[in-house]
């Protein structure tokens, strides 16, 4: 055969190949989004089933036992009360009544090997040695402590790792106002050296005016409670875990803002001082002296900031606490999800409730009543319907507002 009969094969030139690979591009940047939105769907869904999970454990602990995990309990030493004591590693550590909801929930979420090793007396090959229900929650030597679990998780959350231990997103209602949402009903006597277990006056005074919620500090608390009706009060919503990153959801700054009576009195105190970024209004400034112990870093512990939520602050708003991070204060819903939380009512049922949900004015003063003649109660009187509008009132369990439009 001739070279003139011989055949020859078409061939993609330089610039044609070009253009396929910018056409490529073009298809990949178009659909990576979709993409991604349909991950986050997928986790969103994720993390909407594991708090039915958790609303039906709560369920099934109430029908079990009559009433909801106390959120601040656990076996502790009564005549003994200092947090170092607490930590101890001879197996005279004790809980000092600082274990959250989450700890009694474990069997119910079918973590009942991790409800084994917490309910019972652990030795450890290093020598340290714990009692049954382990030393106070802070301390990650105790393994139960610093071990995350799934069901307690949100997927679309990325924290993970130290400075937190087991993390958590999913923290339970504590009401529409605060005060005294880290004593709660049992409170440590001083001069008595002893607990008073729901037998002091002037405590729960305060508690029965301004702990409104489904879950009151270390009480007992049973659905018959819920007066205002199971599919119209708040159990638990979900929370951001802290990412050292000054996200104003996860971590409360310690600069002075005045004292309990000043963020009590103006839930928007922490943005009025001036230390939200207004580049980027998600974050704190470096000038507000955050405190890094940050929000759902430990799953076992009773504190606002790790496993508590109000109603105040609508979802995703700032965390304003009184004073250091193991006090009380602003401590709204938050998530990674766009728009909004999820939040469990009472009756099991998971909604998405969005970030524009109407909540009233933000610079109302909260219920607080502080029972010494020398102290100022609030402007706010207990007794009164929820002043955060609707979404304050579905953080209250028994006070007689209307839920009348949808959320």
């Amino acid at each position: 055969m001739t070279n003139s009969h011989r055949f020859i094969r078409p061939a993609f030139t330089l610039v044609e190949l070009l253009v396929v690979i910018a056409i490529i591009g073009i298809l990949v940047g178009l659909l990576l989004p979709a993409v991604q939105a349909a991950r986050e769907a997928a986790r969103r869904m994720s993390c909407s089933n594991n708090a039915k999970q958790i609303a039906l454990g709560l369920h099934n602990y109430h029908s079990a036992y009559k009433q909801l995990p106390i959120h601040g309990g656990g076996p502790t030493n009564e005549f003994e009360n200092s947090t170092g004591a607490a930590i101890r590693t001879d197996g005279r550590g004790f809980t000092r009544l600082e274990l959250s909801y989450l700890v009694g929930l474990l069997p119910f979420v079918e973590q009942q090997a991790m409800w084994e090793m917490v309910s019972n007396p652990l030795n450890e090959p290093d020598g340290d040695v714990w009692p049954a229900f382990g030393p106070r929650p802070t301390l990650g030597s105790y393994p139960p402590w610093a071990t995350d679990v799934p069901t307690f998780r949100c997927p679309s959350d990325p924290g993970f790792g130290l400075p937190a231990l087991g993390r958590t997103n999913y923290a339970c209602c504590t009401g529409d106002a605060f005060y005294d949402a880290e004593e709660g009903a049992t409170i440590w006597n001083t001069g008595a050296n002893r607990w008073e277990y729901e037998t002091d006056a002037r405590q729960m005074q305060r508690v029965r005016s301004g702990m409104r919620g489904a879950f009151v500090t270390r009480k007992s608390m049973k659905f018959r409670d819920m007066t205002d009706g199971l599919s119209n009060t708040i159990m638990f919503g979900e929370i951001i875990s802290g990412l050292t990153d000054r996200d104003k959801r996860s971590v409360s700054f310690t600069n002075a803002k005045g004292g309990f009576v000043q963020v009590a009195n103006n839930p928007k105190r922490c943005q009025d001082i001036g230390y939200i970024d207004p580049l980027r209004p998600r974050f704190w400034t470096a000038a507000a002296n955050v405190t890094f112990s940050e929000r759902g870093s430990r799953w076992a512990d009773l504190h606002t900031l790790q496993t508590q939520m109000n109603t105040i602050l609508p979802p995703n708003a700032e965390v304003c606490l009184v004073g250091s991070s193991d006090t009380y204060g602003m401590a709204p819903p938050s998530s990674q999800h766009n728009g909004g939380v999820h939040v469990s009512l009472c009756d099991g049922s998971v909604r998405f409730v969005t970030d524009s949900i109407e909540a009233g004015t933000s610079t109302t003063p909260t219920i607080y009543y502080r029972a010494l003649s020398s102290e100022v109660s609030s402007t706010t009187p207990p007794g009164s319907p929820s002043p955060f509008g609707l979404w304050g009132a579905l953080g209250t369990r028994a006070s007689k507002e209307t839920i009348d439009e949808d959320f």
